[in-house]
């Protein structure tokens, strides 16, 4: 089937555009208004599942927002966090002038990449820019004004907070906007299954005998109840495994996505429209977007997890968040919504920062 989705909405779950002001990384001198509270800089390499997560978080603030997609060079690269000798030498001349003065009030960045950065920016700023690291810098989280760790990652101290998942911006209104962006996937019959594929990992094998097994499981569910079937793919499944689904798929009412040739994105709509969805075990990105939505969200573990994508797991079966790919879960279900609330109590911190 294809499917026409409309703009006006980033797929992946990045800022609400309503919330922020955004100027492009390659732009020169323009840069939106700069109000009492200053702008917020948001750091990531040009990892999507990095990009949502900071972007998601610097949604809530309210505040102009620049993303810098910045990519420090050896050795710095290398040894991220650790090596912050030389400075703003870490990055290639070219991007070296957009990581310069006027810093802004706050920054957020997120993977190690831009650890290296913002872990300078106290420094360079001398103490104007507060700096708030997204994922685990796997150093001391002193270096930050503040950590956001996943639970499963084990880190600790005054200044972490620690989520059950990931941060995305999916909420009530995100679910709409996708919804109204896809309406044609309303007209599907239901119940829609809507399917996120992710790659294979270390310790993680998704193969044909994997996706064999899953498509077992979803027609099977489907010879039994009807509907529809959304499958969408991500840069890391191996198009071998999408072709699998597209052939066994073919005569199954929905979509098989996996990229640009197959039209615009959508994920927003897929979520939005799903009356149950099942993600494959390996992205945390991906699961914490899933039981973001409300719906039963299912996923198909056929051999051990490795030790922190399994206490992941672990933590959101015993939230009952997470089923069986055969489980019948309870309805409703609560959705997994964590972003708000964290951008909150960093707002409360900074507030604390500037009465002090």
């Amino acid at each position: 089937m294809a499917v026409e989705c409309k703009g006006g909405h980033a797929p992946s779950g990045q800022g609400k555009g309503e919330r922020t002001v955004h100027a492009s990384e390659t732009m020169d001198d323009a840069q939106p208004p700069m109000p009492a509270r200053g702008e917020c800089w948001v750091i990531t390499d040009h990892a999507a599942g990095n990009q949502r997560q900071a972007l998601a978080l610097a949604g809530y603030l309210r505040r102009p927002l620049r993303h810098l997609k910045l990519e420090p060079r050896a050795p710095w690269s290398w040894l991220s966090p650790r090596l912050v000798a030389g400075g703003r030498l870490a990055l290639p001349p070219a991007q070296r002038r957009l990581f310069a003065p006027p810093w802004p009030g706050l920054a957020i960045g997120c993977g190690r990449a831009a650890a290296v950065l913002t872990r300078q920016l106290r420094a360079l700023s001398d103490g104007y820019c507060r700096t708030v690291q997204i994922l685990d810098p796997r150093i001391d989280p002193r270096h930050w004004d503040l950590v956001i760790a996943p639970r499963h990652d084990g880190l600790d101290g005054p200044n972490v907070l620690r989520p059950l998942g990931s941060l995305n911006a999916v909420d009530d209104a995100w679910l709409d906007d996708g919804r109204t962006s896809c309406p044609a996937l309303g007209e599907l019959p239901g119940p829609r299954t809507g399917v996120l594929l992710g790659g294979p990992r270390r310790g993680i094998a998704l193969d044909a005998s994997y996706a064999q097994a899953l498509l077992q499981a979803l027609l099977a569910r489907h010879r039994r109840e009807g509907g529809s079937v959304l499958v969408l793919g991500s840069r890391r499944t191996p198009a071998a495994l999408v072709e699998v689904f597209r052939q066994a798929l073919r005569d199954v009412p929905g979509l098989v996505w996996a990229g640009p040739d197959d039209g615009r994105n959508p994920f927003p709509g897929v979520l939005g429209w799903a009356d149950r969805l099942v993600v494959t075990p390996d992205s945390v990105n991906m699961l914490s977007e899933a039981c973001a939505v409300g719906c039963p969200v299912h996923t198909l573990v056929t051999a051990p997890l490795p030790p922190r994508i399994a206490r992941f797991h672990a933590a959101l079966r015993a939230a009952a968040l997470l089923h069986d790919i055969d489980a019948e879960p309870p309805s409703p279900q609560p959705p997994l919504r964590e972003t708000a609330a964290l951008a909150a109590t960093l707002e409360a911190r900074l507030a604390r920062v500037r009465d002090d």
